[in-house]
């Protein structure tokens, strides 16, 4: 019996069999401006000549799987002959849903793998389980750790005692990756070029130059700073997907302060966009979203713990999810927590090698795992009791 193990996220599915490697693929359909009529799935997104004007078709929205049409696209192509050629007879498969997530969908989805796909057996679970289900693997001695894991929809903090969640400390931002991407695509249309429709090449643009910054008001006074002084500005390079394929950051030796370049290409000039759009993950409120910042919102988590277990939660933070792979992410999550927490506490802010890969290890272990066959629910058990087994199985 082999086990698949899918953490199916709102930008990317990490999908591979647990006795192989991961594969990061988009979880969503493309359409593109030069050939309307096409739609291409997941993957596919290679095929696209020209990724400009690129239109996204997502199955989820606000963090929650709604458009099945979609997912089953993206899912039949992942277990299809192209790519991942799953037996359903002979597999089980491990699939990772949102925290409070709707029952309809959780029914739905139980349909969907056991009726539709006829899988062997399934278990479904939060992704940030299975990120404390590795971190507890690789750390015996610990008993908590307190998971943040900040992605394409939402950010999630939530606290893990001996594998089992905390219900009470689980918080959640409503600032994710796209959130960032669509404010520097309204801040750069509004002070230089439109970019509304062009979310695949800013989203390169963010990933490419957007830094946290580990002091606000210094960054932002040096980046009022005229020429060379002005340590912050970066010009990027826009692709034209004729000679330039993908978007890149000018050299500092090549910028040109003064004027115009001679050349050809489309540049972007940043400055506090750079680190004035990730500033969003620790103060929402600067965009009116009237929430705690991410440090905060830890220290929150954390509080509303048993007094005993808080030191153990504060040495054990672990950060997953694409938006903690900015420069200076952990650094400035260390030093605010630092600040908030009481000073006789030790605290320790781990960013593992992999972030967006982390919670699929732990589905990989989770599925050599001897106690394995007894979290799952077979085809059996699914058939003969319906959807409340999954219910009383699912710690979800």
């Amino acid at each position: 019996m082999t086990t698949l193990v899918l953490d199916n996220g709102a930008y990317t599915a990490k999908i591979g069999y647990s006795h192989e490697k991961v594969s990061v693929i988009p979880n969503c359909q493309f359409r593109s401006k030069t050939l309307r009529l096409k739609t291409f799935t997941a993957n596919q997104l290679d095929e696209i000549k020209d990724p400009s004007g690129l239109f996204y078709i997502l199955p989820f929205q606000k963090g929650y799987l709604v458009n099945w049409d979609v997912q089953r696209k993206v899912w039949d192509h992942l277990f299809g002959k192209e790519m991942f050629k799953v037996d359903f007879a002979d597999t089980s498969i491990v699939i990772t849903e949102p925290y409070f997530n709707f029952t309809s969908i959780q029914e739905s989805m139980n349909e969907i793998l056991f009726e539709e796909y006829q899988f062997q057996a399934a278990l479904r679970i939060n992704g940030g389980s299975l990120s404390a289900h590795r971190y507890f693997q690789e750390n015996n001695s610990e008993l908590c750790c307190i998971v943040v894991d900040s992605g394409f929809s939402f950010t999630h903090i939530v606290p893990y005692c001996r594998g089992r969640k905390m219900k009470d400390g689980i918080c959640r931002i409503n600032v994710g990756g796209k959130l960032l991407t669509n404010h520097l695509k309204e801040i750069i249309s509004y002070r230089q070029l439109h970019v509304m429709d062009e979310t695949y090449v800013i989203n390169q643009v963010k990933e490419d130059v957007c830094y946290v910054s580990q002091d606000f008001y210094k960054d932002m006074g040096i980046a009022q700073l005229k020429g060379e002084e002005n340590l912050v500005m970066r010009d990027y390079v826009l692709p034209d997907f004729s000679a330039i394929k993908k978007g890149f950051c000018k050299p500092r030796e090549e910028m040109n302060f003064t004027g115009k370049y001679k050349t050809g290409e489309q540049i972007l000039r940043l400055t506090n966009e750079r680190f004035a759009v990730p500033e969003m993950l620790f103060h929402p409120a600067d965009i009116g979203i009237q929430e705690m910042g991410l440090p905060e919102a830890i220290v929150n988590s954390i509080n509303k713990m048993p007094e005993e277990m808080q030191p153990h939660f504060f040495k054990n933070i672990i950060l997953t999810g694409g938006n903690t792979l900015f420069p200076g992410f952990r650094d400035r999550v260390y030093k605010d927590v630092r600040a908030l927490a009481p000073t006789e506490f030790q605290v320790s802010v781990l960013q593992p090698q992999n972030p967006i890969c982390y919670a699929w290890e732990g589905g990989k272990l989770l599925a050599e795992n001897p106690d394995f066959e007894e979290m799952v629910v077979t085809r059996e058990d699914y058939e003969e009791n319906g959807h409340i087994i999954c219910e009383e199985k699912f710690d979800v």
